[in-house]
């Protein structure tokens, strides 16, 4: 077989990634916060780039009112077959769509505004989800305000504020007496009486150096300790077991009063210092609002507050254009304008496939929100993906880290996604988080011993219901939600009678 050289031209489909499309895969997939990160860097780094933190500018004379999709809300009917949305376009580059739309949506003033494409009116009674927030003292600067009218020496309060700074956010001291008062060159007595005075601070219980120590000081704030509750406290251990023969013999009482003195101490707080947090606590904002409105129809609507809006400056890039002077001013200018306008674009085509999306998600679970967990149905990212036309792995990126509030509570958009359980009658499958929610009612409903379950027992009640369902899958939920087995619940009926 010869050897030769030829030339041939071969046609093919091939997808190419660019920086630019990896950026936009990565802006789907941040959380809000990570979002207004990752814009604020971009606004440092790009001169023709601002915050638009004002009111937009009302539309000038030409220019069209905005469409419903353009204002980041849609409407869904309850148990309709489909939703009208606009159809955006999930497989064009962001920098092919930014090339040759600088003209596109400018405003009086020269700057392009993206707001009105992704943002969207706020409920007439909708008081946010981030109201103001009680600041919370912690508890170091709990203890410092009482430690000021405790009356200390200078002494006393120098140790107060060191075993003070010893107390974890559980309340327990983590200091070992006999080294602080060597570290600090005074008397173990002395830090010891200055401990007995923080013992007697709020919470109570705080400056305990264990659980028993914890609980016998809030059992003596009460005047509830006695001998035979410090029996019991000494034995924690066989409390644990739930011997309760041999605590009945260490403490010297019988079954009467031996299950009163249990309830006392389940009454105690074995934390005291979990009520007083060290860091702020941060409120969860929902990227969606789903409220029902006239006529059964659910209204999808985008939070404007975790919008970022974004502005190019015209203006400024025509007088810095008019001002470069070499091919490197002239590059800088034109990668940042190309940068800026892929930014918009990109906000605006996260915003649109948020609310498309979502607005399906209602669509297949409205069952949900008219009716409880009991109606969640089975649904996967394909059935999502095939209905508005997106790949699979979109719509993942779409639900990560997103959050819904409807009326029955703020939801991650992951939470609607559960897998399928088959029916025994053949009909429709049922979603594993409405079986999970079935077996935690019969629970619940269970008031006697004779009524208890066993995993079987569940397993053909859920049968005549309709559900077909493994013994092992019950138990895996079971123990998924913390429920313990039908023996441990009979257990503990027994001892609460």
């Amino acid at each position: 077989m010869a050897l030769s050289h030829r030339l041939e031209l071969r046609q093919g489909q091939g997808l190419v990634i660019t920086p630019q499309l990896q950026q936009a895969i990565k802006l789907l997939q941040l959380s809000n916060i990570e979002l207004d990160a990752f814009v604020e860097a971009e606004l440092e780094r790009n001169p023709l780039l601002q915050r638009d933190e004002g009111e937009s500018e009302p539309a000038t004379e030409g220019e069209r009112e905005p469409a419903a999709s353009d204002l980041g809300v849609d409407v869904v009917a309850q148990g309709s077959a489909n939703a009208e949305m606009d159809a955006t376009p999930d497989d064009v580059s962001p920098g092919e769509r930014a090339s040759g739309d600088g003209e596109q949506a400018e405003q009086a003033g020269g700057q392009i505004d993206w707001s009105r494409a992704g943002g969207g009116g706020s409920f007439d009674h909708d008081e946010g989800y981030e109201g103001a927030l009680t600041a919370v003292p912690t508890l170091s600067e709990h203890l410092q305000g009482q430690l000021a009218q405790a009356g200390l020496s200078a002494a006393e309060q120098l140790v107060a504020k060191i075993l003070i700074d010893g107390i974890d956010e559980g309340g327990y001291l983590r200091l070992d007496l006999a080294e602080t008062a060597e570290r600090l060159g005074c008397a173990e007595t002395l830090v010891e009486s200055v401990l007995i005075v923080l013992q007697g601070f709020e919470p109570t219980g705080v400056g305990a150096r264990d659980v028993r120590e914890c609980l016998a000081l809030q059992l003596k704030d009460q005047n509830r300790y006695d001998p035979a509750m410090a029996a019991l406290l000494d034995n924690l251990d066989m409390l644990a077991r739930r011997d309760m023969a041999g605590l009945r013999r260490v403490c010297g009482v019988d079954d009467e009063d031996l299950r009163e003195m249990i309830a006392e101490i389940r009454s105690l707080t074995p934390r005291p210092g979990a009520a007083y947090n060290s860091d702020t606590a941060e409120t969860l904002v929902p990227d969606v609002h789903v409220r029902e409105g006239l006529g059964g129809m659910w209204h999808v609507e985008l939070n404007t507050d975790t919008l970022p809006r974004v502005l190019v400056d015209q203006r400024y890039h025509a007088r810095v254009s008019k001002g470069a002077r070499t091919d490197q001013e002239k590059t800088f200018v034109s990668d940042c304008m190309a940068t800026a306008n892929w930014l918009v674009k990109s906000l605006d085509q996260r915003a649109k496939t948020i609310l498309k999306v979502s607005s399906e998600i209602v669509r297949q679970q409205d069952g949900f929100l008219a009716f409880g967990v009991e109606h969640l149905r089975p649904l996967n990212l394909k059935t999502v993906a095939d209905a508005i036309g997106m790949h699979e792995s979109t719509v993942s990126r779409v639900t990560s880290n997103k959050y819904i509030a409807t009326p029955r509570g703020v939801f991650e958009l992951k939470f609607f996604f559960t897998s399928a359980i088959q029916s025994s009658e053949g009909g429709e499958a049922h979603s594993a988080a409405s079986v999970r929610h079935k077996i935690k009612g019969l629970v619940e409903a269970e008031r006697r011993e004779t009524d208890v379950h066993s995993d079987d027992a569940i397993v053909e009640i859920l049968k005549t219901a309709g559900v077909d369902i493994a013994r092992r899958t019950v138990a895996k939920y079971r123990e998924a939600m913390r429920i313990p087995s039908s023996v441990e619940r009979r257990r503990l009926m027994k001892e609460a009678c």
